[in-house]
């Protein structure tokens, strides 16, 4: 395939993939008014297009060599078989809309692998529960409404809560991301009319609610789903992005001068089998890959050699999440049979959850979740009209095949040409009530490239204690519900089948430790971000979806911050602000769709912005780095140091953004006074809010000018403007006292934050006599330190020279208040 001659497109950003990772990312890019390119090398998939015939669900696969352009992906490795999906909405499209949060507990640190090695993760649920918050808003995240007609009458929910209440096991109706109601807050009812959001919907078409017809894994035709492609996507579109289906990236690589280039090919002709499309390039500023954790892992193994130093971490730390899928079949309550009706509902209502040794449980082992699951109802139709005969035909050469590749030193490991021969014009389909479970596995898995192949080395017997754990509490289940216990055929083999792939690019605390930091960025390419599950540096339990989410919007505001965009540069009309409060699934806010707030202030994000502080003029450097300081607040309290250990206290962080416009004029005038972008977060009191107005000073003499002063003591001040979630306005006037003594007094100085917060905007001649409403301390973590040294960023000519000269007039300070009395 030769390249394309014609002219290179450049945009800001390139997305690969529009699954929960590069789905996120768009939304939040191009609501900061990013120029985005998402690629998705699947088609558009609106309610009613979802294959459903035979002759449909013969082609539904993907495999473009064989002219397979469908939505189902299926892989065979070592240990495991995986489907996964191609489509605009990527996973959404096909998972069971559970949207769990990683348990607390379960983000280990350094814990040690059954097969060697560790599984360290670099954030913690602190870190993502704001970002939590923000997806379950925009993704409509509600139980199943078991209490209400007719959704009551669900069978297999009431069967699963029976039999956890009867073992002593915990059951919850997990959030799902459907739509039971017409609108946010609506009544529940069947196959009502949803409301658009006011972000509209890319696909055009209505969409209704659910009608638990079982259809979740299978695409839902109806379009109760908020999937990504109703969601996100379409907020993205409405925000500017450009969304591409059909374009497959094959190669990625650095650009001389800066940024990426992507080598794509467009899937113009889906009728073409064995076609060579032409190879085209676009380059970008930023690329976030979302291709989904094989996706990102095969185009980062692919391109290798343009990415010299990249983490020895690439492909490690591989696991499927626990998956197991096994059977309750002929389910009998006083030898009478006892309907568990699978294809009635949601594919999944219930979530029973085995606790961990973390939870405090000893000898508990690893903790794991087990889930109803369900199929479509139109399986019996496919079950009396199934050619039988030409079916174990074809079974038979399927097992053949399969059997044979064991001995092959290269066996083909993408399934889905085969199963799509094994189907023919009929479907698969399963019987009775399918058991889902899913845990903390161990993630000593590997991915790699064999002859341009991808391969997985990994298997179940490191983590045989889960799956025992886990199939004894099922065979469990089924005594209670008088059912016949089955396993996966598969399971012979102790080989599993997940739609849960995760790892491959893990995140880590250093280049030894993954391949991208805590935010998601690969260790020594700045501007390549890795957005979904390949990312992950072990399992995260239930089901990952809403992890991945989150970590991508986390990651998105990071991208942003440390790219901001042009100062007075505002946002367009009927925006939906991003982790402030996005909006929710097929309902509205205000009547232009905008929420009070932006993530970024009132200064950030329109089209056109440039990625770097741009305000200063063009002989001019600016420079900007970020910071996140975390602690408590007493409310009620006036001083500092009581406020933090008062029994009442109250989480308070922010994460400012801090760009001096023009380095020179910063360190020459005394005030050293720069402009903070960012959030506080003050829980309680309506969460992550946009900083209005900000402002920092580094290094303030408050002695200047006394006769003996000017020797003893820096000031570093803080002071943000903000609005609560009641529409009270509010400032954080905070100040770190850099005081003489020893050196090892400098980073205790430097790391902690007395904070006031005041009602009002009180400017720093009227804190006397305004109100103080609480007060209390703020610290920078180590870790969080870290991170900060790598977000210094320049605009501008000079500009080594000129953070060469902000190090030296940091260095200088803290030498004038620690160094040794020379007189």
């Amino acid at each position: 395939m030769g390249r394309s001659s014609e002219h290179t497109e450049h945009v800001d950003a390139v997305v690969v993939g529009s699954g929960f990772g590069g789905s996120v990312a768009a939304y939040r890019l191009a609501e900061a008014g990013r120029r985005v390119v998402l690629m998705e090398r699947g088609q558009p998939y609106p309610p009613g297009s979802f294959p459903r015939s035979p002759a449909q669900m013969g082609r539904a696969f993907w495999d473009p060599a064989e002219g397979l352009y469908g939505m189902f992906d299926v892989w065979s490795f070592k240990g495991c078989d995986s489907v996964v999906a191609s489509g605009l909405g990527g996973g959404s499209l096909i998972y069971a809309n559970v949207l769990l949060r990683k348990d607390e507990r379960w983000f280990v640190h350094d814990r040690p692998l059954p097969g060697g090695g560790y599984e360290p993760w670099p954030i913690s649920r602190a870190d993502l529960d704001p970002h939590y918050d923000a997806v379950e808003k925009m993704l409509g995240a509600t139980p199943y409404p078991l209490d209400q007609v007719p959704f009551d009458d669900t069978p297999k929910t009431h069967a699963m809560q029976d039999a956890a209440a009867e073992l002593g096991l915990e059951c919850t109706l997990p959030p799902l991301a459907v739509s039971f109601a017409s609108h946010p807050g609506g009544t529940p009812a069947l196959s009502l009319p949803i409301a658009d959001a006011p972000y509209g919907n890319i696909h055009g078409v209505p969409r209704r609610t659910c009608r638990l017809c079982g259809e979740c894994d299978i695409g839902c035709n109806d379009g109760a789903k908020n999937s990504l492609d109703h969601t996100y996507l379409s907020a993205a579109a409405h925000h500017g992005a450009d969304i591409r289906t059909s374009h497959e990236v094959k190669r990625i690589r650095p650009r001389d001068g800066g940024g990426y280039e992507l080598d794509y090919v467009h899937h113009a002709d889906l009728t073409a089998k064995k076609s060579r499309p032409p190879v085209r390039t676009i380059t970008c500023d930023r690329l976030v890959l979302g291709a989904g954790t094989y996706g990102t892992a095969y185009l980062l193994l692919k391109s290798r050699d343009a990415f010299p130093g990249l983490s020895d971490a690439l492909g490690t730390r591989f696991s499927g999440n626990g998956d197991l899928l096994t059977f309750l079949l002929r389910a009998k309550d006083r030898n009478r049979v006892r309907p568990l009706n699978a294809s009635r509902g949601p594919v999944i209502t219930t979530a029973i959850r085995l606790p961990d040794e973390l939870d405090g449980v000893p000898g508990a082992g690893r903790g794991a979740y087990i889930q109803d699951g369900g199929y479509p109802g139109f399986t019996d139709w496919i079950i009396d009209s199934f050619d039988v005969g030409g079916a174990f035909e074809r079974a038979v050469k399927f097992l053949w095949d399969r059997f044979t590749d064991l001995f092959r030193d290269v066996p083909d490991t993408n399934l889905s040409k085969e199963i799509s021969d094994l189907i023919g014009d009929g479907a698969l389909t399963v019987s009775s009530l399918p058991l889902l479970g899913m845990g903390r596995d161990a993630a000593d898995g590997v991915l790699r490239l064999r002859d341009g192949r991808l391969t997985a080395d990994w298997t179940a017997e490191t983590s045989e204690e889960l799956f025992v754990r886990v199939r004894k509490t099922m065979q469990r289940i089924a005594d209670v519900l008088g059912a016949d216990y089955a396993d996966n055929p598969m399971w012979f083999r102790k080989r599993i089948i997940t739609v849960h792939p995760l790892g491959g690019a893990p995140m880590g605390a250093h280049p030894g430790d993954g391949v991208c930091d805590a935010f998601g960025e690969v260790f020594g390419f700045p501007g390549l971000y890795i957005a979904d599950g390949a990312a992950m540096p072990g399992p995260v339990g239930p089901n990952p979806s809403l992890t991945i989410a989150a970590h991508a919007d986390r990651m998105a505001t990071r991208l942003l911050e440390s790219a901001p965009a042009r100062r007075g540069a505002g946002r367009s009309a009927g925006s939906v602000p991003s982790s402030t409060g996005a909006e929710p699934a097929g309902g509205a806010g205000s009547p232009d769709g905008a929420v009070n707030g932006s993530a970024y202030g009132p200064d950030s994000g329109r089209r056109g912005g440039s990625w770097g502080p741009s305000s200063a003029a063009a002989d001019r450097t600016s420079l900007s780095f970020t910071e996140d300081m975390k602690g408590y607040v007493t409310y009620g309290e006036t001083d500092p140091r009581a406020g933090e250990l008062a029994e009442g206290r109250r989480p308070l962080s922010f994460r400012l953004t801090i760009t001096a416009d023009d380095v020179d004029r910063f360190l020459a005038e005394p005030g050293h006074e720069a402009r903070a972008e960012g959030w506080v977060d003050a829980a309680g009191h309506g969460g992550r809010r946009p900083v209005e107005h900000g402002t920092f000073n580094l290094f303030v003499d408050p002695d200047a000018g006394d006769a003996d002063g000017g020797r003893d003591r820096r000031l570093m001040k803080y002071r943000l403007f903000y609005t609560d979630g009641d529409g009270r306005r509010r400032t954080l006037s905070g100040v770190k006292k850099v005081l003489h003594g020893p050196p090892t007094k400098i980073w205790p100085d430097t790391s902690t934050l007395y904070v006031r917060l005041f009602d009002g905007h009180v400017g720093e001649d009227e804190e006397d006599g305004a109100q103080i409403v609480a007060a209390g301390v703020l610290h920078i973590r180590l870790a969080d330190f870290a991170r900060q040294l790598t977000t210094f960023r320049t605009s501008g000519p000079d500009g080594l020279e000129k953070l060469l000269s902000f190090g030296r007039f940091f260095a200088g300070e803290l030498w004038e208040v620690y160094g040794p009395d020379l007189v």
